[in-house]
């Protein structure tokens, strides 16, 4: 459990229920988390679990029945939308299982549109040399259509981090992978985040892959238990 002082974000008394005609759905049941500044964690559990839900709400990006969520020095649903965003964008990074790669731009394109949302003049710089990061020095120009799935998740890693966030959350970055491919993008992730000293935050179905963090929790029937 991270000390007071590290804590890089909290999650109180979350509850979520989603309504299905007649019935309601209780995805969490009052879920409590502490993550350290720095810290690779890793949320675990069986398909439909929640744990992209917790994901999605631990970055503000859906809203939780109740509960509070805080990151650095905010609230994160006390903040107005316009406000929200503009956090996300300049302080947390995101990798998905689909690599939400915009078709009709090429790799330093979508690397670059949070940088030019964010108003960052030394995007294009920091795009190239992310994109060398991850290997693909020599793509800069190539559209998604052109690219391997593994590379569109190299440039889709390069685009979360462009921006230099102090967090990123990943959601099954290698759902759409093969294993090979797979183990290599999550090497890089991992390998990313502990370089710059930063909080990295995903979820995963596989144990091997969640052995590899600092901590590991798991989400059955709503609720976290450590493993």
């Amino acid at each position: 459990m991270p000390s007071a002082t590290s804590i890089h974000l909290s999650a109180r008394g979350l509850n979520q229920t989603y309504d299905l005609g007649s019935a309601h759905l209780k995805v969490l049941q009052g879920v409590d988390l502490d993550v350290a500044k720095g810290e690779v964690l890793f949320l675990r559990g069986p398909s439909g679990a929640g744990k992209s839900t917790l994901l999605y709400i631990l970055a503000g990006l859906e809203r939780p029945r109740e509960g509070t969520v805080s990151f650095e020095e905010h609230q994160l649903f006390s903040l107005g939308s316009n406000k929200q965003a503009d956090l996300r964008n300049r302080r947390m990074g995101f990798v998905f299982q689909s690599y939400f790669l915009l078709p009709e731009l090429t790799a330093l394109e979508n690397v670059l549109l949070p940088a030019m949302l964010g108003k960052n003049r030394e995007g294009e710089e920091k795009a190239r040399a992310l994109l060398d990061r991850v290997g693909l020095s020599g793509r800069l120009d190539h559209l998604p259509s052109q690219l391997s799935g593994g590379e569109q998740q190299r440039v889709a890693i390069a685009r979360a981090l462009v921006n230099d966030p102090s967090i990123l959350f990943a959601d099954e970055p290698t759902g759409n992978l093969d294993a090979k491919t797979g183990a290599g993008i999550i090497e890089l992730l991992l390998s990313l985040a502990r370089q710059d000293g930063r909080t990295f935050v995903a979820v995963t179905h596989d144990p091997a892959l969640a052995s590899l963090g600092d901590r590991q929790l798991y989400l059955k029937e709503g609720k976290l238990a450590e493993e």
